[in-house]
């Protein structure tokens, strides 16, 4: 359990890149960042327009000198300083992942990034090389992961308690875009132009999040082909989808769907995942964060609760308050940071023994998503017709 106490000997200087006082993300990246004290905001580039980014650091208590009009300025002048910042996170529009990460690594900084890391496999590809030339980690802001349950299904999953893996069964389906609302509300609108998002609007907004906790909790299974069908329900959001479904088969036999949508009407959230064994079954839904239903074959339906004493000790490690309190997304964005924390600080120790075994997302994970989103939007684009994975 999350006692309090700093896990590294020191806080790592820490800046942003966007997360300025218009962002929907800017507040929870630092809220986690800072929560148990392995990170200090030193400065940032808050803002496309840099008065008012100055104005906002400021405001937060970071000196107006480390207020930068861009992100080019940032690294150029932290790392001319003694006190530079070590790591940063970029909370900008999808299209300026990929040149911020590069430039970030080249600069010798560990490095946060918004979801998803670029548009195609061959950027991504070059971020992981960046990676390991210059020993520095790239984490992913797969924020539900955080939730100790996911850990908790992992674990039983590995120990073999739900039998050969069959089905993975996904949805992340809501309902607060079924109208044009990106005609009125600007933090919408950047979500379903191509130029700034890319080839896909709900395929990598919001699927490559369940894809992850697939990913997490049954790191066995590889995709070997899919298909997917996507939808423009909003005519002006074509060519970009607003609702899609993939269907998945692999290396094992095991078979996986997944439904993304952003006009299930009257749907809250709606990010479900439910994975199906031989023996037993999994489901996990993120507006119910604090319970993990298991289903075994015959018996009575089991409902665990997160910072019980039955759980695995992997799942309470992250725990921040004893069972019965709910937790919710902050602490779960809280325990990813920790974590991104520790990976750095090994990394920068060149601690392999410790990395070797410390799961967190990483920029593995990232091109993951990037690569199943090229994919699904080459299925769909020659007719819903199966791919191979590559």
């Amino acid at each position: 359990m999350i006692n309090g106490s700093k896990p590294l000997a020191r806080s790592l200087r820490w800046g942003m890149v966007g997360g300025g006082g218009t962002s929907q993300i800017g507040y929870i990246h630092r809220s986690a960042a800072l929560r148990d004290g392995t990170f200090t905001l030193a400065a940032g580039a808050f803002d496309i327009d840099a008065q008012r980014g100055r104005r906002f650091g400021q405001s937060l208590g970071v000196a107006a000198d480390r207020c930068y009009a861009d992100y080019a300025a940032l690294f150029r002048e932290e790392a001319a300083r003694p006190d530079g910042i070590e790591a940063v996170s970029i909370a900008t529009p999808n299209n300026t992942h990929y040149a911020i990460c590069r430039a970030a690594l080249e600069a010798g900084l560990h490095v946060v990034c918004e979801k998803p890391l670029c548009f195609t496999v061959e950027q991504a590809q070059t971020l992981e090389a960046l990676c390991r030339q210059h020993n520095k980690i790239l984490g992913v802001t797969y924020g539900y992961a955080g939730h100790q349950l996911i850990l908790q299904a992992r674990q039983m999953i590995a120990e073999g308690r739900l039998g050969d893996i069959r089905i993975v069964n996904m949805q992340f389906s809501h309902g607060f875009h079924a109208e044009p609302v990106e005609l009125e509300n600007p933090s919408t609108r950047w979500r379903v132009d191509p130029h700034f998002v890319g080839p896909s609007y709900v395929l990598g907004d919001l699927a490559t999040h369940t894809l992850f906790l697939a990913e997490t909790m049954a790191p066995q299974l590889n995709i070997r082909r899919l298909m997917c069908a996507r939808q423009s329900f909003v005519k002006s959001r074509a060519p970009l989808e607003d609702n899609a479904y993939v269907l998945m088969e692999y290396d094992n036999g095991a078979v996986g769907s997944l439904w993304c949508s952003a006009v299930n009407c009257g749907s809250m959230h709606g990010q479900k995942i439910r994975i199906v064994g031989s023996k037993a079954s999994l489901e996990w839904w993120d507006e119910q964060p604090n319970q993990l239903r298991f289903e075994v074959q015959g018996e009575p339906v089991r409902i665990l609760e997160r910072g019980m004493f039955y759980l695995d000790p992997a799942a309470l490690a992250d725990d921040r308050i004893g069972g019965g309190h709910p937790e919710g997304l902050f602490e779960a964005w809280s325990n990813l940071y920790r974590r991104f924390a520790l990976a750095m600080d090994a990394t920068d120790r060149r601690d392999a023994a410790f990395l070797a075994d410390f799961w967190y997302p990483d920029v593995h994970a990232g091109t993951l998503g990037v690569r199943w989103v090229e994919n699904c939007v080459r299925s769909a684009d020659a007719g819903a017709g199966w791919v191979t994975f590559g």
